[in-house]
């Protein structure tokens, strides 16, 4: 998700799948980036989601504007016609994040019944 919003303030929405025109099969298709396949490791996921921090890092570091924005992609959930400026982008992606951060939290207390917040 990460990688692809930043790619998203860098080259706007043709950086982006073509929401409008996937199918049952490419929906499918995404659904594989959000689980551990054959072949990949818990190490080299680790490392992958660190390169994209770091290449976010930098990004943040040498934008010149915060304020510049993209058009959002064509999609359901987008309204049409608006812009996000990169500060917009970002705040998005540490949502996103926190989110599924307290999702996994909420699942890892109900296995081991630890809790962390009270």
């Amino acid at each position: 998700m990460e990688r692809i919003w930043v790619d998203f303030i860098l080259d706007g929405p043709s950086a982006m799948p073509d929401f409008t025109a996937m199918a049952e099969t490419d929906f499918a298709k995404r659904a594989d980036e959000f689980r551990l396949l054959s072949g990949e490791t818990l190490a080299s996921v680790l490392a992958e989601y660190a390169a994209v921090a770091h290449r976010t890092d930098e990004l943040i570091a040498a934008l010149p504007d915060m304020d510049a924005t993209q058009p959002l992609p064509e999609a359901p959930w987008f309204e049409s016609g608006v812009r996000w400026s990169a500060r917009q982008v970002l705040l998005h992606v540490i949502a996103e994040t926190a989110q599924h951060a307290g999702h996994a939290d909420i699942i890892r207390e109900s296995l081991d019944g630890a809790k962390t917040m009270g």
